[in-house]
């Protein structure tokens, strides 16, 4: 008992501190989870999956993907396939099916399996997955339409290439005792059928029942979870392995109900989603038998190689061939395909009932398969960045500020970052008064920020802060707590400090952290600027440090941000006094010098020292 305890301790702990490392180095972490598992596993033996949970691996992992896979459907917006151009149909449609055929002749021809054994292995591996596309994803910047296509792509394509080896695996089997292949298909395609209605029934009674009451908030999470795992195993009662296809289903479809109650539920399905995919992986990398890695031929190199530069190319290109999608991202799209967990998990599986029928190559499918999954993590999780580099298909190399707002501060703002060559969008529902931010070639956003709607049209991936800073500190306070999760809690800022004395005061918790050391709010900012503060640049260097460029400002000046000579906003408040470098530029909010002539449009300061740059924003009307 207190082996296993230690055990699963051991897991949480490097599938976590897998990626961990990997958001801190950029490295990809489906390839440090695999690597961590296998020194897990294989290299130790301190973790065995097989020998410390025995016959409940199996539905421990069946279980995980399911949810896995649910998450992922419950990303999937109808809306987001605009922006697809049509690609994932194709994908699904004519993609399938190529890479299918292309796997089974590469399987044959290539790796020596016998033609049975080929087909069924080609269909496993139309599986990519969200359990190594999104990890990936979430580390690659790229632009919007080959994320979009990529993510749904893996989602789509897992209940199908589960659904490829169930049906040539029931053809085999049943037809062996004497069955049609007619009717073989034909009672899969209703079992299919069957199984994709229960995910959806399921879908509608949650989308009935949790908008009227009938679950408690409290159980609302613990009533999903377990809903999953009800239709899951419901429906590979009916079919096996179609409880895949049922879960998806049931995913996307509660994704475009647009539901209230699901934007409560988002931090709860993220989290336990990032927890199984790390366990899981971590899981399987542990399983790998030396033994079996021994049965890997010479020949199967020339298939993975194979694999990755013909079947998934010809698979895209030929899929997408006559699209609007552009060649560059067609090319990237063809390159990235890893596959993780359930390639893995339905080659085991399928490499016994295979041994069953007779057929001996079955046996070959475990050690196959996790090459497959080693050559893929690694080929496409290290040349992932470089790829989209190379090809031009990133998004935006630089991330920006959005700022909520356009009150005259928000506007100086604005174009301090801009004369800084930072991005920056300024956002707000008045077209009337975004017209004094297009009037300075300002980036605008026009519309209802925390509108479900605004994820088709402005992607948060792009910035690395937001400001709130509206006239309304409530409802700046409501933008950074419901954005928070998307920048970042760390990310977002309003006006104003928080008061603990005062009971009608919004605690933190429900607020952006606060600008300024002094914690400034709306009011003051407004006095100050009909006075003349402006906001002012200052070029820190070896010679001319924060202290100095302070003793330059008038007395009483405040600092707001310092800009990094990578890009990196750090944003001073009475929580964070970031610790400037040479090469970083401040950003301070100063009154005007005493004796100095106020102007409406530009106010320079005298240039000293390391001073490169110290033209003050405009102090707007």
């Amino acid at each position: 008992m207190h082996h296993l305890a230690l055990v699963l301790a051991a897991i949480g702990v490097l599938g976590i501190g897998a990626q961990w490392i990997a958001w801190r180095t950029g490295w990809p972490a489906i390839a440090l989870m695999l690597i961590a598992g296998i020194l897990a596993g294989p290299v130790t033996g301190f973790i065995q999956p097989e020998r410390d949970f025995g016959p409940m691996l199996e539905p421990l992992i069946s279980l995980a993907v399911a949810i896995i896979l649910f998450e992922g459907g419950l990303n999937l917006n109808f809306r987001e396939l605009r922006h697809a151009e049509g690609a994932v149909h194709r994908l699904a449609l004519l993609g399938v099916p190529i890479a299918w055929g292309l796997g089974a002749l590469a399987c044959y021809y290539v790796a020596g399996l016998v033609w049975p054994v080929a087909i069924l292995f080609a269909g496993i591996l139309v599986v990519t997955g969200p359990t190594v596309i999104l990890p990936l994803l979430r580390q690659t910047n790229l632009a919007h339409r080959p994320r979009a296509i990529l993510k749904w792509e893996s989602i789509v394509n897992d209940p199908l290439g589960a659904l490829c080896a169930v049906v040539t695996y029931e053809i085999l089997h049943r037809t062996a005792q004497g069955d049609s292949v007619a009717g073989v298909a034909v009672s899969l395609l209703l079992a299919s059928i069957v199984a994709g209605l229960l995910g959806w029934g399921a879908a509608r009674l949650i989308a009935w029942a949790f908008p009227r009451g009938h679950v408690p908030e409290f159980l609302k999470a613990p009533v999903l979870l377990i809903a999953v795992i009800g239709v899951f195993v419901g429906a590979n009662m009916i079919q096996e392995e179609s409880g895949l296809l049922t879960v998806t289903v049931m995913g996307v479809a509660l994704a475009n109900m647009r539901l209230a109650s699901f934007r409560d539920l988002m931090p709860f399905k993220e989290n336990i989603t990032v927890l199984l995919v790390s366990g899981v992986f971590v899981m399987l990398s542990a399983s790998l038998n030396l033994e079996v890695l021994r049965q890997f031929e010479w020949r199967f190199l020339a298939f993975l190689a194979v694999l990755l530069f013909l079947v998934r190319p010809a698979t895209v290109l030929l899929s997408l061939a006559g699209s609007r999608v552009p060649m560059r991202e067609q090319l990237f799209i063809g390159w990235i395909a890893p596959r993780g967990i359930v390639a893995v998990a339905i080659s085991g599986l399928f490499a016994l009932k295979m041994g069953d029928l007779g057929y001996e190559d079955g046996g070959v499918l475990v050690s196959l398969s996790f090459a497959v999954v080693i050559a893929t993590i690694f080929a496409h999780g290290f040349t992932a960045k470089l790829a989209a580099r190379w090809l031009g298909v990133t998004g935006d190399t630089k991330k920006g500020v959005l700022i909520v707002g356009t009150t005259p501060w928000s506007l100086a703002l604005a174009e301090t970052l801009r004369e800084l060559e930072m991005p920056v969008v300024v956002a707000d529902t008045s077209w009337q008064r975004l017209a004094r931010a297009r009037q300075r070639d300002i980036p605008t956003y026009h519309g209802e920020i925390l509108a479900e709607a605004t994820e088709d049209h402005l992607d948060m991936g792009r910035f690395q802060a937001l400001v709130a800073a509206t006239d309304n500190e409530a409802y700046n306070a409501l933008v950074c707590n419901e954005l928070a999760t998307e920048v970042g809690r760390h990310a977002v800022y309003q006006l104003g400090d928080v008061d603990h004395d005062d009971a009608r005061a919004l605690p933190a918790a429900l607020r952006g952290r606060t600008l300024f050391p002094s914690g400034l709010g709306v009011e003051e900012i407004d006095q100050r600027l009909r006075q003349g503060w402006t906001l002012r640049k200052t070029r820190l260097t070896e010679q001319f440090s924060l202290k100095d460029a302070m003793r330059e400002l008038p007395e009483g000046a405040d600092q707001l941000m310092v800009i990094g000579k990578s890009g990196k906003i750090h944003f001073f408040s009475h929580a964070s006094r970031p610790k400037p470098e040479a090469g970083d530029t401040v950003v301070s909010y100063a009154p005007p010098k005493p004796g100095a002539v106020r102007s409406e449009t530009v106010e320079s300061a005298t240039s000293t020292q390391g001073d490169e740059d110290m033209t003050a924003s405009p102090a707007l009307p």
